[in-house]
């Protein structure tokens, strides 16, 4: 079953169940959904519902933070609510380990195809195996993390 198809199954369990707080998050993932698939003019795929459930996610931990800043803590504790609901259909987070370990067999990988060592230049093309290797593994990961580790491993 797609994401998609899942999210519209949970709506309506939520739905039945009188969930109001899950229903609403839900509710809100499906319109971004439909949304998106009026953009494009078809289905989406799960990468492209995964890409729109890491941006609601994003979305509400900038408004956790502006909540607290502001002294509305009911609201993001909402929002944290929120945000823990969305992360169920994502795929498991990568641990900084796995991530390490992700950029030292691309670094190698790299180094042997090309002979040396790959340095700072090569950052692009280093960046881009690992995140493969990271969505192959049906990991996902912060590519903020993934960019910082890569910058450290080339600085080695």
């Amino acid at each position: 079953m797609s994401l998609v198809e899942t999210i519209h199954k949970d709506m309506i369990a939520a739905m039945k169940a009188r969930a109001e707080a899950k229903l609403s998050t839900l509710r809100m993932v499906k319109t971004a959904f439909k949304m998106k698939e009026v953009e494009k003019r078809g289905p989406l795929t799960d990468a492209e519902a995964q890409a729109i459930l890491q941006t609601q996610i994003k979305q509400r931990r900038e408004s956790v933070e502006m909540f607290t800043k502001g002294g509305r803590q009911e609201l993001a504790d909402k929002e944290a609510a929120e945000i823990t609901q969305l992360e169920a259909y994502l795929p498991k987070v990568a641990t900084p380990e796995d991530i390490v370990e992700f950029v030292e067999t691309a670094i190698a990988e790299a180094a042997s195809a090309t002979g040396t060592k790959p340095g700072q230049k090569e950052m692009g093309a280093v960046m881009k195996a690992v995140q493969a290797k990271i969505a192959a593994a049906g990991l996902r990961a912060d590519g903020k993390q993934v960019s910082e580790l890569v910058r450290a491993e080339l600085a080695k």
